[in-house]
Parts: C-alpha cells; structure tokens; sequence
C-alpha cells in the first residue's frame, strides 16, 4: 500500500523557502519566474519535463516569449505543498541555471486596491 501523501505545516512550508531563495509562495502553491527567450525556454520546459516524469511530479508551467513560470503544488494532496514539491523546485533551479535563465524577481502580491494601479 502506497504511503499517504502529508501536507506541510505553515512552519514547514516557511523553512523550504528559506533553502529556496527566489521561489515565493502564492497561497498552496510555490511560483518562480524565469528571464529566457522564447526557444530558451521550450528547452528548459523539455529538460524539466524530462525530469518530471522520471519523478512522477509535475508543475504548472507558462511559457512567454520572454519567459517562463513555474508553479507548484502536490494535487495528490488536495493541491497543497509537500516536500515534492520543495525537491521539484531545486532540481527546476539546477535545470534553469544549466540553460542559464536567469531569475525574475516577483514583485510581492497586495491585497491593498490602491497599489493595484
């Protein structure tokens, strides 16, 4: 019998972060962007996607001509973070660094209506 997928805490989830500078959490899912062109990125997404499927983990990706995001979380898990993800998440850095896409820095999400504009 397969073990049982755990969520982690809030405490937790903060730790992984640390260990992952430039990945920002977005309510249950962890997000990076990365600056690479166009079909820069499709090599990066073909590498990553390589490796996903070896690890039977998978992230959301966006592809845009100047760019790429990733975006995780553990389905399986109700779509919230477990240490899949965390471990996705470095081997995503490796693979990025390798293709020498270079981290956008997200600006901070605000629920604050007057600093949308």
């Amino acid at each position: 019998m397969a073990e049982a997928i755990v969520p982690l805490t809030d405490a937790e989830i903060t730790d992984h972060l640390q260990e992952l500078p430039g990945w920002q959490r977005s309510g249950d899912e962890i997000t990076r962007t990365f600056g690479i062109r166009y079909h820069g990125g499709v090599a990066l997404i073909v590498h990553v996607a390589d490796i996903e499927r070896l690890i039977g983990h998978h992230a959301d990706i966006d592809l845009r001509w100047d760019r790429v995001r990733f975006g995780i979380t553990t389905h399986d898990a109700g779509h919230r973070l477990t240490v899949a993800d965390f471990d996705l998440a470095k081997r995503i850095d490796e693979i990025a660094a390798a293709h020498e896409a270079r981290p956008i820095q997200s600006p901070p999400v605000s629920n604050d209506p007057d600093l949308s504009n």
